[in-house]
């Protein structure tokens, strides 16, 4: 006798839509809607971090409606310089306050 045989866990999973097994599924997989940018307001600051690094912060997006990793390297291009996505808030590196909001303006977002 197995551990879970007779309960729920012992049968393959299957699928929400079409209620077929998962591998043989054959439904679209669905994808997260994404708010157009005219509609999303960004803020932008610059801070101080250890050791005197400037570092200009983009604050304001919902993760789960943009594409946060493309905004971020549409920015890192603009600006020539190094950034990362940390906890849904954009960082590059150094004081580009006007480069990033000229280039956010650009794509359609409100900037402040």
């Amino acid at each position: 006798m197995r551990l879970f045989e007779g309960t729920p866990f012992d049968r393959p999973p299957r699928c929400e839509v079409c209620d077929e097994f998962e591998e043989a599924c054959v439904c679209p997989p669905e994808s997260p809607p994404v708010v157009p940018p005219e509609s999303q307001t960004v803020t932008l600051a610059v801070e101080r971090r250890k050791k005197g690094k400037t570092v200009t912060v983009v604050k304001g997006l919902s993760p789960h409606e943009s594409d946060l990793p493309d905004l971020l390297t549409q920015l890192k291009t603009a600006c020539g310089a190094g950034g990362t996505l940390k906890n849904g808030v954009l960082e590059i590196q150094g004081n580009h306050l006007e480069r990033i909001r000229d280039c956010c303006r650009s794509i359609g977002y409100r900037v402040k």
